[in-house]
Order: C-alpha cells, then sequence, then structure tokens
C-alpha cells in the first residue's frame, strides 16, 4: 500500500482509520495532496471527490445526518477552505458530526504575500467545537491534538477544524509507515440521570402541559411514551414534519392551529409547563405566541445544549430523551379539559382546510395538497428552507416518509447537496422538495458524481423568492422585485441536460398529474420535475388560506 511521505499526514490518516473514521470527501487540490493520497490508497476508507467545497461540505453533512457518524471533510489552502463554512455552522446548530481536515501552507509562508495563504488556524472559532492547529513536526502533541478533535466530534455532536501544515514536495510516497500514534481511549461514560420527586410532582400537578417538539431524527422515542402522552388529557403534544414524530392525537400542523387564535384562545392555550425536546422549530407563529404567553415552567430535555428561544427556560435536563420520560410519566392523572378544547378546535380546522383546498386555483398551495398526498410511502423527504419546508407544515403525510431539513441555519444554500448526500447515505428512496431560488443557489449540487440514480427534485418555480411576498412590508415594486424577490425567467431544464438528469415539466394540474406518474416511475438516471406556479397569487392564496380558518 502507499502511504504519503510526510509523516503529518500518515498519522492524521492513521488515526482517522484506528478512531473508525470512513467516509472522506475530498475537494481536489495540490497542497492536500499527501491527504488525498493517504486516504484514497487505503481500502478502509469511503472517499468521494466534490470539487466544489461549498457543497462538499454539505454533501457530506447530508452523510453525516443519515449514518449518525462523523464525517471528514478534505480540501487544499487559502479561499478553498472558507467555502465549508455555510455547512460547519448548519453542522454547529444541527448538532451534526463533521470533521474539517484543511491543508495549509508552513506558518513562514503566511501573511508574506504568497499565493493561496489565508489565516486558517481557528478561522472557524465561533462555530467549531474544537480547533487543532497541528505543526509540520511529528510530535505527540500533534496526535493528541487530532484524537481529541475526533474524539468531540462524536461525543460533542458538532463540527471540529483540524488545520494541517505541509511543505513541498507533496506527492511523494512510501511504501511503509513511518509513525505509529499511540491511541488514547477517552472516557466515554454515560451520565446516571435521576430525576427528582419534586420535577414528577410539578408535572403530575399541571392541567395544561404543552410538549413542542423540533427536529428529530426517526425513531428516536419509544411508542409507549408517546401512547402515555397520547392519553393524558393534560398533555397537547405539536410536533412539525421534521419531527419525524408520530400519534394521531399528535398535532402537527401548529401554524393551523394557531394562527386564527384570539387574544382568548392564546390565553386559554397558554401552558402550565412547557417540555421541548429536539431541534430548531419552524413555526414563527409557536415561537411568538410563548414568548408572549410565557410557560411557568420550560424544561428542555437535550444531552448538550438547551436555547433559551421563549425567553423562559427554567430547566435543561441533560440526558436522552426517553431516559427523562421513563422516570417522568407515571399512571397518574389529573383532570384536565386542555387536550379536548384543543381537539375539538383542531377538527374544525381540519374540515375547513378541506373545503378550502377543494375549491382554489392551481398555486403552490394546490401544488402541495397533490404532492403531500402522493408522495411514496417508505421514502425519505428533504425539503429546503424558507417556503418549502413552511408550505410543508400545512399538509398530512404519511407517517412512513422521513423529513428532513438544514434547520440549524435555516439557510437556503446547499440544501440539494444535502439532499444527494443524504441519499447516497440512506436505502430509502429519496425525494427533494425545494423552491427555484434555493436550487439555482446550490446548482453545483448537481456536479457530482454520486447520485442515486433514484433521486428525485420536484423544483417550484414561482420565478422568485415567493416568500417575500408573504412577509409584512411587501410593495409591488421594481426594488422589491429585484432585491427582495429576486425576479427571474429561469428554468433548469438546461441544467438538467448539462448533468444528465430526466427533467419533466408541469404547468398546471392536469400536466402535473400526468407528469408526476412519469417522474415517479423513471428510476434509471436523477430526475427533476419542475412545477411553474403563478408569480403573483400564490401569496394571497396562502393568507386567504389561514383568514378561511376562523
Amino acid at each position: 500500500m502507499m502511504y504519503p511521505k510526510i509523516p503529518l499526514a500518515q498519522s492524521i490518516i492513521e488515526i482517522c482509520q484506528q478512531k473508525g473514521v470512513q467516509h472522506i470527501v475530498i475537494s481536489p487540490g495540490s497542497r492536500n495532496a499527501p491527504l488525498t493520497i493517504g486516504f484514497t490508497n487505503n481500502p478502509f476508507f469511503k472517499c468521494y471527490s466534490i470539487a466544489d467545497e461549498r457543497c462538499a461540505a454539505f454533501f457530506a453533512l447530508g452523510i453525516a445526518q443519515q449514518i449518525q457518524k462523523p464525517v471528514v471533510v478534505v480540501c487544499t489552502s487559502g479561499s478553498a477552505l472558507l467555502n465549508y463554512y455555510p455547512a460547519i455552522a448548519e453542522a454547529f446548530y444541527s448538532q451534526i458530526p463533521l470533521i474539517v481536515i484543511s491543508a495549509d501552507r508552513p506558518q513562514n509562508k503566511i501573511d508574506i504575500g504568497d499565493g493561496q495563504t489565508i489565516r486558517q488556524e481557528n478561522v472557524f472559532a465561533n462555530h467549531s467545537l474544537y480547533n487543532a492547529n497541528l505543526r509540520e513536526a511529528i510530535s505527540v502533541e500533534n496526535d493528541n491534538l487530532i484524537q481529541m478533535a475526533l474524539h468531540v466530534a462524536v461525543t460533542q455532536k458538532g463540527p471540529v477544524h483540524i488545520n494541517a501544515p505541509f511543505e513541498e514536495p507533496l506527492y511523494e510516497t512510501v511504501s511503509e509507515l513511518q509513525v505509529k500514534p499511540e491511541i488514547v481511549d477517552f472516557n466515554t461514560e454515560e451520565k446516571h440521570f435521576l430525576l427528582g420527586n419534586s420535577t414528577v410532582e410539578t408535572w403530575n400537578k399541571a392541567t395544561k402541559k404543552l410538549i413542542l417538539v423540533g427536529e428529530l431524527f426517526p425513531n428516536s422515542v419509544e411508542q409507549k411514551y408517546l401512547d402515555i402522552l397520547a392519553n393524558d388529557p393534560s398533555v397537547v403534544v405539536l410536533t412539525e414534519k421534521t419531527s419525524n414524530l408520530h400519534h394521531p392525537t399528535f398535532i402537527d400542523q401548529i401554524d393551523t392551529l394557531i394562527t386564527p387564535f384570539t387574544e382568548d384562545d392564546f390565553k386559554a392555550f397558554q401552558p402550565e409547563i412547557l417540555l421541548t425536546f429536539g431541534g430548531m422549530v419552524v413555526s414563527k407563529r409557536i415561537k411568538a405566541f410563548l414568548r408572549k404567553y410565557k410557560p411557568a415552567h420550560h424544561w428542555h430535555v437535550d444531552e448538550l445544549r438547551a436555547y433559551d428561544t421563549f425567553g423562559a427556560l427554567t430547566n435543561h435536563f441533560e440526558t436522552k430523551i426517553n431516559a427523562f420520560l421513563s422516570q417522568l410519566l407515571t399512571e397518574n392523572k389529573i383532570e384536565s379539559t386542555y387536550k379536548f378544547n384543543i381537539s375539538a378546535i383542531w377538527n374544525d380546522r381540519v374540515l375547513k382546510h378541506q373545503e378550502y383546498t377543494a375549491k382554489i386555483p392551481f398555486s403552490d398551495f394546490k401544488v402541495f395538497d397533490f404532492i403531500c398526498q402522493s408522495l411514496p410511502k417508505n421514502s425519505q423527504l428533504q425539503v429546503s428552507n424558507s417556503s418549502a419546508i413552511r408550505y410543508l407544515q400545512l399538509f398530512d403525510l404519511d407517517k412512513s416518509i422521513q423529513v428532513f431539513c438544514n434547520r440549524g441555519t435555516s439557510g437556503i444554500d446547499g440544501s440539494t447537496s444535502t439532499a444527494i448526500g443524504a441519499a447516497f447515505a440512506s436505502d430509502l428512496p429519496t425525494i427533494l422538495i425545494t423552491g427555484d431560488i434555493s436550487f439555482l443557489y446550490d446548482s453545483n449540487a448537481l456536479w457530482n458524481n454520486y447520485i442515486p440514480k433514484n433521486f428525485k427534485i420536484i423544483l417550484l418555480n414561482n420565478s422568485g423568492g415567493g416568500i417575500f411576498r408573504i412577509l409584512p412590508g411587501h410593495q409591488e415594486t421594481e426594488t422589491f422585485n429585484t432585491y427582495f424577490e429576486t425576479s427571474h425567467h429561469l428554468n433548469a431544464s438546461h441544467l438538467a441536460k448539462m448533468y444528465g438528469l430526466d427533467y419533466f415539466e408541469a404547468n398546471d394540474e392536469i400536466t402535473l398529474q400526468q407528469q408526476y406518474s412519469a417522474f415517479l416511475n423513471q428510476n434509471e438516471k436523477p430526475s427533476i420535475l419542475e412545477v411553474f406556479t403563478p408569480e403573483k397569487e400564490n401569496n394571497g392564496i396562502l393568507l386567504e388560506f389561514f383568514r378561511q380558518l376562523k
């Protein structure tokens, strides 16, 4: 087997193997040649070549999202490294283990006017959990820094940065390892969690308990706990599509429920206890409600972090949700009409939703209604940010469909790249629902040799950033159209042809139904279904929906 001649590169590669880090996403370059040679010549590693560093990092993020293990991204020196930043920020807030290994010039080459040199050390300090700034000479200190970075990525669930300076020559190889790093076994003993009696008593006495679940990996909560919560008359459970949590009594269309609420409704809905777990929450309306009508107690359950999203956090329980619920939930049930009253309102909302959807014209709203009813069971759904994920919250989905979205930073960048990485790593057929701006912004994602044949993109093209038409302050002016909505007349047909994807097009209900069937049944190559909806009617139809719920 060939090894890079540079000992530091050998150490990095050997430690990654010993620690079981297997997936390596490499962006071509020269300064990172020692790492590329070492990783690609070792059969232990699964290596991928993605030229665009921003796409590469999001592709790696998608793999890590699915396998729930760290993935490495490797790049050359200079500005290449900075293109990782959007994915690093997403990994930081979504608690996804991502290991950045950047090749660097030696320290004496920095800030002297040499090419492809920037200040790479600690460049991600605000959003990386650990920064290992290595030195050229082989040392125990280097080995320990590398191992600590990998340990932190796994145990603290987030991005770390390893910066490795290499001097030329970069391409020389040897047939035997020159290093044998001493592998450190860090203490990863799980803490024993014990919930106090006072917490259980407070829970059992409360007549209005609201559970709000954010982004969650499928099957994270044991069914027996969901059943107990569902049968408690004092508990209302609100979920989102990204919660991947299902029960017939849970409400997963939060905005549909609370948008028409009056002042009296909000006061009646105000919980005594708010219990939250999972990641970021999509609904702006539930955040606004809880910030105004604060609970007496806000408990968040997470092994690592608790954000005070509503300005009411009283307890952070640093444990897994199943461990927490196993000690919290008892057979004691207090008399309450909390669930009954909300369920009555919710049932009325469902009927009005059905009546409204049946009478509206072709639009984003109508398309999402059709898609959500027609998605194949047992599939993975990746969703881009902005309008796409917000529309999805308003419709029913089959519980067998897994839903993912980059809600850590809620950015439109990298949605397609993440979806492709996730599709590659998952056994499930994967569909990405995306808006036109997000798709165009990440079009380099299609410059990728690892797109599964059955990967599909549903692209809603309403000629711009339609969400800005819904936000307060919208005015139909040239400034708004150019600088906010980003109006355009582009489509994906030429991109599909260039990258070898099958392309389908729909612009009304009849062509959507016709093209959708062909789109789903074609699995010989990745495909795009581009659905054109009316640019100026969509916002009015959505806003009227919320008015009709009253």
